[in-house]
């Protein structure tokens, strides 16, 4: 799975001008699934997620979590993590799981973020979305499992 953390002030998806997930500080967060990836590998990346501790203290350092500062999430899938660019100037996304494997791991991450008591809002897993950000910061970290995993045992 991959994960594309943004720390935002505010942040909210809109679909056919309709606003269906709306946030304010917190992380917006970008989520890809590939094929092969299973609830525990959503369980870990929710776990590295709520407890990143990428906000401001008093002290002006990133020392702070969501649960810190009553942060927010919105979850937007994201199959484009996957795209492979090696060849051509079309991507391929042949990488990315087919939505009868991504959806419930879609779901499986929201549910794993709100069991660690965070409020979380969330577009629509195939639909066409607008994503509106304020990024503070900015603050961007790309987290991917397979590559978080090595080492692990």
């Amino acid at each position: 799975m991959r994960a594309l953390v943004q720390r935002v002030t505010s942040a909210s998806v809109s679909i056919e001008g309709e606003t269906v997930g709306k946030i304010g500080q917190g992380f917006l967060i970008l989520l890809g699934v590939k094929e092969g990836d299973t609830p525990e590998l959503s369980d870990y990346l929710a776990e590295k997620c709520a407890g990143l501790r990428v906000f401001t203290d008093e002290q002006g350092k990133m020392n702070l979590s969501l649960a810190d500062i009553g942060g927010e999430v919105l979850v937007v899938s994201q199959f484009t993590l996957y795209a492979d660019c090696r060849k051509g100037k079309r991507p391929s996304f042949i990488g990315a799981a087919r939505p009868e494997t991504a959806v419930p791991l879609y779901e499986h991450f929201k549910a794993a973020l709100q069991d660690r008591g965070l409020k979380v809002e969330c577009g629509r897993f195939g639909a066409d979305m607008q994503v509106a950000l304020v990024n503070d910061g900015p603050v961007t970290i790309m987290m991917d499992t397979d590559e978080m995993r090595v080492g692990r045992v």
